[in-house]
C-alpha cells in the first residue's frame, strides 16, 4: 500500500503510540499508515512510555494533547488548540484497541499530565472489514484526517483540498485489496467448512 501514500507536511507533529498487539498486524495497521503519511510525525511502540527520552522531550518543547474524548476535553470544533502558547503543538495518538489504550494511560505516568483533545463529526468509518465497536468510531488514520481539516479551519494549518483529499488513499486501498482477497472463495484468507 505504500505506493498510494502521499506524504502531508504538517506544522503539528503527530505522536504515534503503538501497542504492541498492533504493532505485530503492522501490514494492514492504520497506525502505520498514519505515521508514514505525516511526515511530521513519530512512532513509538510500547505500552509504558514514562521514561522515553525521547517522548518527554517533545511533551516539555511543544503544546502537547493527546487525543481522548474525555468530558474534559478541548474540542477541536468549538476551540483553536493553539492557544496563547509560542509552542508547536504536538497531538499523541493511542493507536490500540480501548482495553489496552487503558493500559498505556495507566502505566504511562508522562501522558496523563497531557491535555485531551477531542472532536465531533458526522462521519462513519470506512472500515468495512472490520467492525467498529460503536458506529461512532473511527480508525486511527481517519480520525487523524479530521483532526488534521479541523487544524486547518483554524489555520493552524496550510493545507490545500487535495492533500486531505489524498490522505486515506492506503487506508481504502488496503481495504479493496483484502476485499477482492475475502471474496475469491480459493484464497487462503477464507477458511471453508468441509463437506461430510
Amino acid at each position: 500500500m505504500c505506493g498510494y501514500i502521499s506524504a502531508v507536511d504538517t506544522k503539528t507533529k503527530f505522536v504515534i503510540l503503538m501497542h504492541p498487539k498492533e504493532f505485530k498486524k503492522v501490514k494492514n495497521n492504520t497506525g502505520f499508515f498514519t505515521h508514514l503519511s505525516l511526515s511530521n510525525s513519530e512512532l513509538f511502540i510500547g505500552v509504558d512510555f514514562s521514561s522515553n527520552k525521547r517522548i518527554n522531550e517533545i511533551i516539555a518543547t511543544h503544546e502537547s494533547y493527546i487525543l481522548f474524548p474525555s468530558p474534559h476535553a478541548l474540542s477541536i470544533n468549538e476551540q483553536n488548540p493553539k492557544l496563547k502558547s509560542d509552542k508547536e503543538i504536538a497531538i499523541f495518538i493511542i493507536d490500540s484497541t480501548w482495553a489496552c489504550t487503558k493500559k498505556i494511560f495507566t502505566q504511562s505516568q508522562n501522558l496523563r499530565s497531557l491535555k485531551h483533545l477531542s472532536f465531533s463529526t458526522q462521519k462513519t468509518s470506512q472500515y468495512q472489514i472490520k467492525e467498529q465497536p460503536q458506529s461512532s468510531y473511527l480508525s486511527t488514520i481517519e480520525s487523524a484526517l479530521v483532526v488534521l481539516e479541523l487544524l486547518n479551519a483554524w489555520h493552524v494549518e496550510n493545507l490545500e483540498s487535495e492533500e486531505l483529499e489524498g490522505f486515506l488513499n492506503p487506508f481504502l486501498k488496503m481495504i479493496e485489496y483484502q476485499q477482492k482477497i475475502i471474496a475469491n472463495p480459493r484464497s487462503n484468507a477464507v477458511r471453508f467448512r468441509r463437506k461430510v
